[in-house]
This record gives structure tokens, sequence and C-alpha cells, in this order.
């Protein structure tokens, strides 16, 4: 309610949309462009910071808290412009609100080659001297246990010498998704989410805090 005062009475400024949680806001902003978001660090289940990573392409962010602490880690991304202490007064926003106007956040910059170099299909794993082709769509779950991985597939399950970093740099990035130390999903065939949790076949997968933001970007959420 202070932040929908501040705006009415700065004429840089006008309100498209206020959500009371995080999910809803990302929803909207992963299938809506805006240039500017006023973002509390503490939120239910996300952090502001949390939030930000779950963004595909985040606009130029104004954070809005009463934690001095984390000012710090805040300049440490692109997007965010300024960091308002409450409570706010209508000078400070203002201010606030013409560093947005002259910051443009950057975006990344995608690398094609890596892209090229990760869209054959076939994956040759070399088991008891014997190189064994696997269809990478086929691909479900792989599992790092201890100099070896797991690779789970709809027809069958291979162990192999390897790390999961190394695989993983095989894999292509649409695909499949790195969500815990110890494991790499195929996004496409997750059929539950839950908590800190991902079904995934018959398989139940942690998901990992710092992980969870890139998850949650990859969902086409309704």
């Amino acid at each position: 309610m202070i932040i929908n005062q501040l705006i009415d009475k700065n004429p840089n400024v006008e309100l498209e949309q206020e959500f009371p949680n995080a999910m809803q806001a990302i929803k909207y902003l992963n299938q809506e462009s805006t240039d500017l978001i006023f973002l509390d660090i503490h939120m239910p289940d996300f952090t502001g910071f949390d939030f930000i990573q779950t963004l595909k392409n985040p606009p130029n962010v104004i954070l809005t808290t009463s934690d001095k602490s984390f000012a710090i880690e805040a300049f440490e991304y692109d997007c965010i412009v300024d960091y308002l202490v409450k409570p706010i007064t209508q000078d400070r926003f203002d201010k606030a609100v013409q560093k947005a106007l002259k910051s443009k956040p950057s975006k990344k910059v995608e690398d094609p080659v890596s892209d090229l170099n990760k869209s054959d299909h076939d994956l040759y794993v070399n088991i008891d001297r014997r190189l064994i082709k696997i269809d990478i769509p086929s691909i479900y779950l792989i599992e790092a246990k201890g100099d070896y991985i797991q690779i789970k597939t709809f027809g069958k399950n291979y162990t192999v010498h390897s790390t999961l970093k190394k695989i993983t740099d095989k894999l292509p990035d649409d695909l499949f998704l790195k969500i815990h130390r110890s494991y790499v999903i195929n996004t496409k065939h997750i059929i539950d989410i839950e908590d800190n949790s991902v079904l995934i076949e018959k398989d139940v997968v942690p998901v990992s805090r710092s992980n969870r933001p890139e998850l949650m970007k990859r969902l086409n959420l309704l």
C-alpha cells in the first residue's frame, strides 16, 4: 500500500500489476514484459534474490526492505538499480525511480556454438570396453554414485564410470537440468513437483534450494 501511494505521486511510474506472492508474479513476468519491479527481499518460500533468478530476462529491480544487511549482495545483480530501506520517503523513492530510468538491465548473450555441439540425439558410453549407444531423449534421470553415475532410460539403466559434470556437458541444455548435487533430470518427463522434491517417472528426486529457481524458470506455469 505504501509503494502504491509513492507511485501515485511520481509521474514517471505507472503501476501495471501487484501480486500477493512470488509464484503469481513469476507466472506473470515470464509471459509479460515490464520495465521495473519493486521487490521485497523477505517473502514466504522465496527470497527476493531467488525470485530474480527465476526470471528469464529480469527487468530493472528496486529492492524494498527493512533489512540493511543484504545491500552488498544486492549489487552483485546487474538488474538491481537501488536498495530502499523502510520506512521509505517520497524523496528517496523518487531518486530510486530516476536511477531506474537511466539504467538498462543487462541481457544474457546465448552461445549458439555450445547449442550446436549438444544437438545430437545419441550418446555413447563406455561399459565393459564396449561403446553403448543411448538415445538422449529417452534418458529421464542421471544420478551420481561416488565415482560412477547411473543413467536411467525408459528401456534400461546404465552404470558408467564418470562424473555428473562430464555427462551434463554432453547433454542439451533445453532438456536436462541439474536440480541437486547428485541428480540431473530430463525436465520433459517431470510428473509432479511437491515442496522440495520432483516425481520423475517412478523416482522421487530432491531439489536443492540453490537449483530450485532455475527449475521454476523452466516450467510452463499456468
